[in-house]
C-alpha cells in the first residue's frame, strides 16, 4: 500500500448541456460506473480524439476522463498568475474541487480518491490547460484581453486531473477524501534493446 494523504471536497459540480462547458454546484452527486450521473462527460466508453492519437478519430475507447478534478489552492495560484480576482472550478468545467491536497494536479497515475459514502475514483492524469477553457475564464473577466491565451500558461501544472470510477457511491460538498497514492515504481529504459525481445 502507498502513501496517505487527506483533503475534503468543496464542490461537486455537475455539466448537463452537451456543449457548455461550464459546470454547476450540487448538494450531492451520485456517482455510477459511467461517472457522475447526469454530467455530459459520464458514459463507459468515449470517442477518440487528439488526446488518443494511437487511435483512429471517432473510434470507441474506455472512457478514462470520466470526472475532472480541480484544487482550491491551484485555482487561486491560477488566479494570482493571471492577475484576477478568482477563478471558479465552474468555468473549468470542474466536477469536483478539492482543498488540503498538495500538488493536487501533479498526483500521478493510479492514485485513488476514497469517499466515505463509497465512492472511489482512480486518477488517470493531468488534464492539459486548454486556450477553450481560457476563454471561458476571460469571458468571466473582460477587462482583462489576452487572458485566453495566457490562461494556458497560468495554468500550466495546475489545471486539475481526469479520473474514472472505480466503485460507485456518493459525494458531497466537506467529504472528507482519502487520497491513497499508488506504490513508487523506478523503471529505466534498457540502453541496447533486447534482441530476442524486439524480433518479430
Amino acid at each position: 500500500m502507498g502513501t496517505h494523504l487527506t483533503g475534503r471536497s468543496v464542490r461537486v459540480l455537475i455539466g448537463p448541456e452537451p456543449k457548455n462547458l461550464i459546470t454547476r454546484d450540487m448538494p450531492e452527486v451520485k456517482v455510477s460506473f459511467e461517472g457522475f450521473v447526469g454530467d455530459r462527460h459520464a458514459g463507459l466508453t468515449r470517442k477518440a480524439d487528439v488526446r488518443t492519437p494511437r487511435f483512429p478519430r471517432g473510434a470507441l475507447v474506455r472512457n478514462t476522463r470520466q470526472v475532472s478534478i480541480v484544487s482550491t489552492e491551484e485555482l487561486a495560484l491560477i488566479a494570482e498568475a493571471l492577475g484576477v480576482p478568482q477563478v471558479l472550478a465552474a468555468w473549468l468545467g470542474a466536477n469536483l474541487e478539492l482543498a488540503g491536497v498538495p500538488r493536487l494536479t501533479q498526483l500521478p497515475p493510479g492514485t485513488r480518491l476514497v469517499f466515505p459514502e463509497d465512492a472511489t475514483l482512480v486518477v488517470e492524469g493531468e488534464n492539459e490547460p486548454c486556450r477553450k477553457v481560457g476563454r471561458t475564464v476571460e469571458s468571466h473577466h473582460p477587462e482583462q484581453p489576452g487572458l485566453a491565451n495566457r490562461f494556458v500558461k497560468a495554468a500550466h501544472e495546475r489545471r486539475g486531473l481526469v479520473s474514472w470510477v472505480e466503485r460507485p457511491g456518493v459525494i458531497r460538498p466537506g467529504d472528507r477524501v482519502k487520497v491513497e497514492l499508488p506504490p513508487a515504481v523506478a523503471y529505466s529504459m534498457p540502453a541496447v534493446a533486447d534482441p530476442a525481445v524486439s524480433k518479430p
